[in-house]
């Protein structure tokens, strides 16, 4: 939990620099902890690969979620709901008649 938001406070201070290399410091400070962890960690490999493919696809979603400001997601949102057939809206009802 304290690498994303240590993540959130670099990605706000840094927004002009390019992601890869944010993800490039992200990827740089976790090989040094895990090489202080090495001596403690009693995982067996299979362990070991799987919180880490799990790291990577937070750190994508944060990217993804990231890439785009609210305004837009809002956006993105109106649009899709404009494709929409009038089926999925909700009819009028009316209890006077």
């Amino acid at each position: 939990m304290d690498r994303i938001f240590s993540f959130l406070q670099i990605w706000k201070k840094k927004k002009a620099k390019d992601k890869a290399q944010i993800l490039e410091q992200i990827v740089s400070s976790k090989k040094q902890e895990e090489e202080k962890k090495r001596g403690l960690d009693k995982r067996t490999p299979a362990q070991v690969a799987y919180e880490k493919m799990q790291e990577k696809r937070q750190m994508e979603r944060i990217l993804k979620k990231a890439s785009k400001t609210h305004k837009q997601r809002v956006e993105d949102f109106n649009r899709h709901l404009d494709t929409l057939t009038e089926h999925y809206d909700i009819p009028k009802v009316s209890w006077t008649k």
